[in-house]
């Protein structure tokens, strides 16, 4: 039962990540069509889209079973 409460949140965390990294995708797309824009802000909203693609990446490996070779 425990096992499913964990998997149950992380894949409710895996939704949330997913739904952030959409929005800052969005958001660096408009500021790419911005005239007007601080280098840094694009820089910084993706290096945290990484970040989350790599939590994303993580948390998929532990809902997964080990496959044996």
């Amino acid at each position: 039962m425990h096992a499913d409460m964990d998997a149950e949140a992380t894949r409710h965390r895996i939704d949330a990540l997913k739904d952030e990294h959409r929005d800052l995708d969005q958001m660096i797309a408009r500021l790419a069509d911005a005239t007007i824009c601080d280098e840094l802000q694009p820089k910084r909203l993706k290096k945290r889209k990484l970040q989350i693609k790599d939590q994303l990446v993580f948390l998929q490996i532990q809902l997964e079973p080990d496959i044996p070779a």
